[in-house]
């Protein structure tokens, strides 16, 4: 039986609990932490725990915990991932990975010393719209990819950034880009590899209580010539979230939709039925997850450390999406051009760099401990029912 620590009991570790126990008979969890033992404690009693309460995650070390969800403020990502390796548990980590490339590298190379897992949050990959929109991709059938779009769109109210953590750089590590856009970053890195090169902008439209952007958009090349664009916002009203995929011979997408054309001896575009059904056929025979989302991740973890199974997303995963995060942030705070990969004694490799080189859009007027409970929202099911 598989002993799990959360260590804190925020909104998203609703979601690592609720997938934990869907697996009664092989994993268990012993304890919940969070700086408000309140709010561990209702955690507990919401789902009926049989579970310790602290408020100082380092009294675990010594309670034989096999692995942690480390759902707390990206500041604190990496020291306390640091130490719970070293501790000797297994570690999930929610996204973004930490808040600086320096930090990732710091937790990549604690893992393999200590010789246990690393897991970083990227939920969406476990969600069959885009596990099959990735493998219509790797069957070839629409082509070489030309242009590739991804729409990370959410909505916040002004009192979203009113948490203590949330709206400055120090703490949250920027805005949408990097707390929103990292599922879109993931999956584009996953389905397409590295660009090359980033151009990007960003400002601060409607929240004047964060220091952080509310909205970016980056235009990405790739060593292949295709191009790349990401809108990541927290403006955007009905969250309408979707990758698409223009190839050579048809466009995908999650939400799901297939076109193809050939072209008249003009040059204007004759649509092309069969190559259309074809590929709905390859992607109606394709098999569902078990498990999605979080349920879906944490069963990838639970199977890699009792069977040595590989994990869909480690360390290096998770670094490399927030190497693209900060390549964007780069591009957007100089106004130029950035090349991947970065480099160590680039700016941007560490958190002192980062603070120092981003602009500052607003002073954090309010700080409150905690806001209501009432639910959060976790992206789009992209089309599925």
């Amino acid at each position: 039986m598989i002993k799990v620590a959360i260590i804190g009991t925020g909104a998203i570790s609703g979601a690592h609990i609720e997938a934990y126990l869907q697996f009664p008979q092989r994993c268990k969890i012993v304890a919940l932490c969070d700086l408000n033992p309140d709010k561990a404690e209702a955690k507990r009693a919401q789902y009926g725990l049989d579970a310790r309460v602290v408020s100082d995650y380092r009294e675990l070390f010594q309670d034989g915990i096999d692995l942690v969800s480390l759902c707390l403020p990206p500041y604190v990502h990496a020291p306390a991932t640091i130490d719970f390796l070293k501790a000797g548990s297994h570690v999930i980590v929610e996204k973004p990975m930490a808040s600086s490339l320096k930090e990732c590298d710091e937790m990549i190379e604690a893992a393999k010393r200590s010789g246990k897992l690393l897991s970083v949050i990227a939920q969406n990959r476990f969600r069959n719209p885009i596990m099959k929109l990735k493998q219509v991709l790797d069957s070839g059938l629409a082509g070489r990819i030309l242009h590739a779009q991804a729409d990370s769109l959410w909505w916040r109210g002004h009192c979203y950034y009113d948490l203590w953590w949330r709206g400055t750089w120090e703490k949250e590590g920027g805005g949408p880009t990097l707390n929103h856009a990292v599922h879109h970053i993931d999956g584009l890195l996953w389905m397409l590899g590295r660009p090359s090169e980033v151009l990007a902008s960003m400002t601060n439209v409607a929240h004047d209580n964060a220091e952080v952007e509310d909205l970016s958009i980056a235009i990405l090349k790739y060593p292949s010539g295709a191009l790349g664009q990401l809108t990541s916002s927290v403006v955007h009203h009905g969250e309408e979230q979707q990758y698409v995929f223009q190839g050579e011979r048809a466009r995908i997408s999650a939400p799901w939709r297939v076109a193809a054309s050939t072209s008249m001896p003009n040059g204007f575009p004759e649509r092309n039925r069969a190559l259309e059904e074809e590929i709905q056929r390859y992607d109606d025979g394709l098999p569902k997850l078990p498990y999605e989302g979080h349920t879906g991740q944490i069963e990838n973890v639970l199977n890699a450390i009792e069977h040595g199974t590989s994990l869909m997303i480690d360390g290096e995963s998770g670094r490399s999406t927030l190497e693209l995060i900060m390549s964007i942030y780069k591009s957007a705070s100089t106004g130029m051009a950035v090349k991947l990969p970065l480099q160590p004694d680039d700016p941007f490799y560490t958190r002192e760099g980062v603070l120092q080189s981003v602009p500052y859009f607003y002073p954090k007027t309010k700080s409150v401990e905690h806001l209501a409970d009432v639910g959060i929202t976790l992206g789009s099911s992209y089309g599925e029912q």
